[in-house]
């Protein structure tokens, strides 16, 4: 707190010392004015466009896929093979909005099956992909 020296109140000065803030404000703004440029984009990308068509209120019914621990696989309770089912991921892959498929596996079946499966979806164009679990016994 700074003291007043020229009368003899002795009491504390009212005036603000305004030359601290006027030095931070001057670096402040140098320092918006050399980074300013650095924040505008160089490369241009062309961005896709949302789908305006989709509507909400159609609901999309997902794929289930049913995996027993032998291998075999079940899509919508109907047998597949390993080719039936990639050509059924193209045609839904190509579906707008895409539906989501979603796996039902058997906890003995082994791992390398199901990342077969996911392996040949996203090799496909499947992104909407989700595993059905049963709850706590």
């Amino acid at each position: 707190m700074a003291m007043s020296t020229g009368d003899n109140s002795g009491g504390p000065m009212s005036e603000i010392n305004v030359t601290p803030l006027v030095d931070v404000m001057l670096v402040l703004l140098i320092i918006f004015m050399i980074t300013a440029p650095l924040m505008s984009h160089r490369i241009t990308v062309d961005l896709p466009t949302a789908n305006p068509k989709v509507s909400d209120n159609e609901p999309v019914e997902p794929m289930d896929l049913a995996v027993k621990p032998d291998g075999t696989l079940y899509l919508s309770d109907v047998e597949v093979t390993e080719g039936e089912l990639k050509a059924q991921f193209a045609v839904a892959a190509a579906k707008s909005p895409q539906p989501e498929l979603q796996i039902r596996a058997d906890k003995t079946t082994e791992y390398k099956v199901v990342k077969k499966i996911l392996a040949s979806a996203k090799e496909q164009g499947m992104v909407h992909v989700g595993f059905i679990t049963t709850g706590k016994e």
